[in-house]
């Protein structure tokens, strides 16, 4: 059998003569990496001065610039006070206007099926009649029409009366007529549009 040393063989010690070299390499790395920044800093720190400098040159310059004085505020002032005349009479027109759109498409919501017009006729009401106490009669809103029965005419005169825009609504005449081969019932209604801004 033969013998084998099972003993860790001895580690060469490596003096620190060996290992100057790699430790003097580290700190003049150091050094040098240090010494590059300080330089950049430095040069940065100037780059900033001078910039604040410059910024304060053209604030200085700003400054000396004399402030230009304001000129035509009269014509200003009157032209802001033709618009606001302007305005409000525009204001006064369209809230003294009837909405006759409205008022047209209310009494055609309420026409019967068996009711057809064949005249409508209507003025607005005047400034007058807007400035009256309500209850006053305003302007005339005539209708004429036919159709079958008196029992059509009732039931018109009903539904024309709930028409909000309208009021005093009257029936003047109504009459028995022969069209063609057929008798209809022909009449005449006459109603007051309420004046704008008046009370419903």
């Amino acid at each position: 059998m033969r013998a084998v040393n099972l003993l860790p063989r001895d580690a060469p010690v490596k003096s620190f003569a060996a290992n100057r070299g790699i430790v003097f390499g580290g700190v003049g790395g150091a050094a040098l990496v240090t010494a590059v920044l300080a330089t950049m800093t430095l040069g940065a720190g100037g780059a900033v001065n001078q910039k604040q400098g410059e910024l304060d040159s053209l604030r200085a310059q700003i400054a000396a610039v004399p402030r230009p004085v304001a000129q035509g505020t009269s014509g200003e002032a009157q032209l802001a006070a033709e618009k606001g005349a302007r305005v409000g009479a525009l204001s006064l027109a369209l809230g003294g206007r009837v909405a006759w759109d409205r008022v047209l498409r209310q009494v055609s919501l309420v026409l019967p099926e068996d009711v057809w017009l064949t005249t409508l006729s209507a003025t607005a009401p005047s400034a007058a009649a807007a400035s009256a106490a309500e209850g006053a009669t305003g302007t005339g809103f005539t209708l004429v029409g036919s159709t079958y029965s008196q029992d059509g005419v009732a039931r018109f005169l009903s539904r024309l009366s709930v028409v909000p825009d309208l009021e005093n609504v009257r029936l003047v005449s109504s009459q028995i007529a022969l069209v063609g081969d057929r008798e209809l019932v022909q009449f005449t209604v006459l109603a007051d549009v309420r004046p704008p801004g008046a009370g419903s």
